[in-house]
């Protein structure tokens, strides 16, 4: 087996363009969001801002990023400790099916249980067949929750 063409490192704030390109596709094949460029980037600089936040990456020989994955923790009242949210788990078309997805998914979770996490979970569009191979194939398991969601309105001062 080759050496990888890509190393992985924590996300920065010079990654937020390239980053915001990995996540346009990432949204282009997901039902439930749509790219919108300057919320990807206040959402990537959160995360990166966050002491509770982490973006791995995967930048190919040139230092463009080519794969990444956010990591957010939660407080889990069931575990009684934190949770790694999962998200943005996506690679460059020209460098899937090359281990690249499952080293960044796996920096983000190696960060997570660094930082106390003793679970991780994530959403996966049900019509993305690949995405959902992904994961059973690395053994995620599926729940009986289902995800709902809501947007909220600020309230005024």
């Amino acid at each position: 087996m080759s050496a990888p063409t890509w190393m992985l490192d924590r996300a920065n704030h010079d990654d937020i363009p390239q980053l915001v390109t990995l996540l346009e596709l990432l949204f282009a094949i997901e039902q439930d969001f749509s790219a919108d460029p300057e919320r990807q980037r206040a959402g990537l600089q959160g995360v990166i801002d966050s002491p509770l936040g982490h973006i791995a990456v995967a930048r190919d020989a040139a230092g463009k990023a080519i794969a990444m994955c956010s990591a957010q923790l939660v407080m889990s009242t069931a575990e009684g400790r934190p949770s790694a949210w999962i998200e943005d788990v996506v690679v460059d078309p020209a460098h899937q099916s090359c281990g690249v997805g499952r080293a960044v998914l796996q920096a983000a979770l190696d960060w997570a249980a660094n930082h106390g996490a003793s679970r991780a979970q994530l959403l996966a569009d049900l019509d993305n067949a690949p995405a959902l191979a992904f994961y059973q194939h690395l053994g995620w398991q599926a729940t009986r929750l289902g995800a709902r969601r809501l947007a909220l309105t600020p309230l005024k001062a």
